[in-house]
């Protein structure tokens, strides 16, 4: 599939949109986006919530997968994993994601979410289905 532009991408996902996703970079071999800290996006002690960041990963995620689809077949998380490693209380994370394997059936992505001072946020490694149309 031809690599659209992050906008276009994110017009096929309206929730990404109000969450608040901006998609920075897109590419066969990264996909980079980020999603500031504000407080609608928080949990206790004003930490980014865990779902926000999860949706990040996704997001950016299926992005990464999309351009490893043959033309006409389309994608679906059927599998995702996040592990958190610290809490994000400002700023921005950056999300960016890689392709571990795309075959046939399944293509599998890696995420790092990393904050401004380029700390490990969180972990997040996914399996997207490969649905023929």
């Amino acid at each position: 599939m031809a690599v659209e532009t992050p906008d276009q991408l994110l017009d096929l996902m309206p929730f990404a949109r109000t969450v608040g996703i901006d998609l920075v970079e897109v590419g066969a071999d990264r996909v980079v986006g980020r999603l500031e800290w504000a407080p609608e996006r928080c949990t206790s002690a004003e930490v980014m919530h865990g779902g926000a960041l999860m949706v990040l990963a996704d997001t950016c995620g299926a992005v990464c997968a999309v351009q490893h689809l043959p033309e006409g077949a389309g994608t679906s998380t059927i599998e995702s994993k996040t592990n958190f490693f610290r809490g994000l209380h400002g700023g921005s994370v950056t999300a960016t994601s890689v392709p571990l394997h795309a075959g046939r059936s399944t293509i599998v992505v890696q995420t790092e979410m990393r904050d401004g001072d380029g700390k490990l946020i969180a972990m997040t490694t996914q399996t997207q289905a490969v649905l023929q149309r």
